[in-house]
């Protein structure tokens, strides 16, 4: 078997909620608060762009800028230009600047990959800005701004309601499936950004993926310099493992379904009867 160790920038109480989130044991967990292990593996820091002096961008306006973004205006001055900057990369970054193959990731999550296998399943939901005050669950996804699910079929939008035209097509990543994904994981982020963000000058730092042997022999690396990318085989990301835990456990995971990127099951379109 592989065992799997995680290194994370952040503190206890994003591992807890991290773990919490994604149901992996926080054994497996370490944390490394300031990105030090990642600088030392030489893991890619962002674009490294600075931003312009205090004559042409002052501290005043950065104030003003990051009270749109996430997170807390830093207190100090000391603080605040580093922070600025992290963000300054880090949105660069998600515009595909600096940041190679992101573009072609978002755009895989809208419009679909024929050569990757479904990846949200049929009891699968999103809701998005969940209000609360129900008495049950369902009470309280009704009381949401934006609910997809179950499955890659039903969508409430505020006020309306409708079917996506792909519901019926099987086999392959549909579009906006892995965006939906994304979606799911995005939410969580954004609105427990103080528990999972606990030092915002380091969020332009990308990761990286390694493989030892027993004896501590490096078998592979992919060190990430986009955003949404963490494989060289995005449309199967756990391909590098085939030869560890078998091929068909590498390409699908999930086990949900999945053609190979051959003949999938196509749905009726758009102009449905």
């Amino acid at each position: 078997g592989i065992d799997l160790r995680l290194v994370g920038i952040g503190d206890a109480t994003s591992a807890q909620r991290f773990c919490s989130f994604t149901g992996i044991d926080i054994r497996s967990l370490s944390l490394d608060p300031t990105a030090r292990l990642y600088q030392d593996l030489e893991l890619y820091p962002g674009p490294a762009f600075s931003l312009p002096n205090r004559d042409i961008v002052s501290d005043d306006l950065l104030k003003f800028v990051l009270k749109s973004l996430p997170g807390a205006v830093p207190e100090t001055t000391e603080e605040l230009r580093p922070v600025a900057t992290a963000w300054w990369n880090y949105l660069a970054m998600c515009a595909g600047i600096g940041a190679p193959g992101t573009l072609r990731e978002i755009l895989r999550g809208y419009f679909g990959d024929v050569a990757g296998p479904e990846r949200f399943g049929d009891e699968d939901v999103v809701v998005v800005g969940r209000n609360g005050g129900g008495d049950d669950d369902d009470d309280d996804i009704d009381r949401a701004f934006l609910v997809i699910g179950p499955g890659v079929g039903p969508v409430k939008l505020g006020p309306f309601r409708y079917t996506q035209w792909f519901a019926d097509e099987r086999g392959y990543t549909r579009p906006v499936e892995l965006a939906t994904v994304r979606l799911r994981n995005m939410v969580e982020v954004l609105t427990q950004w103080d528990v999972y963000v606990s030092d915002p000058s380091t969020i332009a730092q990308r990761g990286g993926t390694f493989l030892f042997d027993e004896y501590g022999n490096e078998l592979y690396s992919y060190k990430s310099k986009g955003v949404l990318t963490y494989s060289e085989t995005m449309s199967r990301p756990l391909m590098f493992l085939a030869p560890y835990i078998g091929e068909e456990a590498a390409r699908n995971p999930l086990g949900l379904l999945d053609t190979r990127g051959g003949k999938y099951k196509r749905g009726r379109g758009v102009l449905k009867p």
